[in-house]
């Protein structure tokens, strides 16, 4: 991480004692609070992105998607084997 940007963020009691518990019982220190945080913030967007696009997708049928799939990393590695030296 280059420069870190503060954040002021609020939660309720229960969860700032759960967390903190949770961290202390793994062995955490003071920083590992703002790493676990971050973490969590990457971990649910990723969760979202997934569901955003299993939504998108729901009409299109497994043999379609495999397809489609299977093209896109065969272009992939064909890209890649014309790039090697």
């Amino acid at each position: 991480m280059s420069v870190a940007v503060r954040w002021t963020i609020k939660v309720s009691p229960e969860t700032d004692l759960s967390l903190r518990g949770f961290l202390g019982a793994q062995g955490m220190k003071k920083g590992d609070l703002s790493k676990f945080v971050e973490d969590a913030v990457r971990w649910r967007m990723l969760d979202r992105t997934v569901q955003i696009i299993k939504d998108r997708n729901q009409d299109v049928s497994a043999e379609l998607m495999e397809a489609m799939i299977n093209e896109a990393v065969s272009d992939v590695r064909a890209e890649m084997r014309n790039q090697t030296p």
